[in-house]
């Protein structure tokens, strides 16, 4: 149908992704600094437009490589959620797919593209500074969801060594959270999820008390009961 013809006007569709991994025992997210308008000079999300012949986890991929010279990332990907408000871009109508990855290990990222500069910096530092676009609330709603992953799933346990102690996996919970955790309640609920935990019958010396029994990743996916952060 000719552009004189549409009974709507054209928009486009973007993507737009909060990628978290763990640096020094922080959760940290990826952020790039806009090299062109709108919001030059800017911190935002990595994202960009998505093509006429690529799906959308394709676009996410690609704009991720292309910004921040990060690709094959392992670890958790999922859809987010759409956010299409009116005025939330000034050159035109865009309705952007959020994607939420959480991964251990990520290396430095290098800008590229429109992006002026990239970098890993903590949560709480992110939340603080204005973001373009409406990127502070695709932040806000990524980091609830990947707290929330971290009730009902396994995720906590990629971030830990291939054997880990009870209390390195505090400290992720410590983490994504953003709050600490009595102790001796983390290890009764961790010790009684089903499936959450195996015990390879190892230990390994903590500082100067007894040595610390070491577990590997469970079979269980998902965890019942699940480990409440208000309980």
């Amino acid at each position: 149908m000719p552009a004189a013809e549409l009974d709507h006007p054209p928009f486009a569709v973007t993507v737009d992704l909060v990628v978290l991994t763990l640096r020094a025992g922080r959760l940290v997210v990826l952020l790039v600094e806009r090299g062109e308008e709108p919001f030059l000079g800017e911190h935002a999300l990595p994202g960009g437009f998505v093509r006429p012949d690529e799906d959308l986890d394709a676009a996410a991929a690609r704009e991720l490589a292309e910004e921040t010279g990060l690709t094959g990332v392992p670890g958790h990907l999922e859809q987010l959620r759409t956010y299409g408000d009116v005025h939330r871009d000034p050159r035109m109508r865009t309705v952007s797919v959020a994607h939420l990855a959480l991964a251990p290990g990520l290396p430095d990222p290098r800008a590229g593209t429109d992006a002026a500069a990239a970098a890993w910096v903590p949560v709480e530092a992110a939340r603080s500074r204005p973001l373009a676009f409406d990127h502070a609330r695709i932040l806000d709603d990524g980091l609830e969801r990947a707290r929330g992953k971290l009730e009902y799933t396994n995720l906590a346990t990629a971030f830990c060594p291939p054997e880990f102690t009870v209390s390195e996996l505090r400290s992720v919970y410590e983490a994504v959270w953003g709050r600490e955790i009595d102790p001796r309640n983390f290890h009764r609920k961790v010790s009684g999820t089903p499936g959450l935990l195996a015990d390879t019958g190892r230990t390994r010396a903590v500082g100067r008390g007894r040595p610390a029994a070491l577990f590997r990743a469970g079979p269980a996916t998902t965890l019942h009961p699940p480990l409440v952060r208000d309980a």
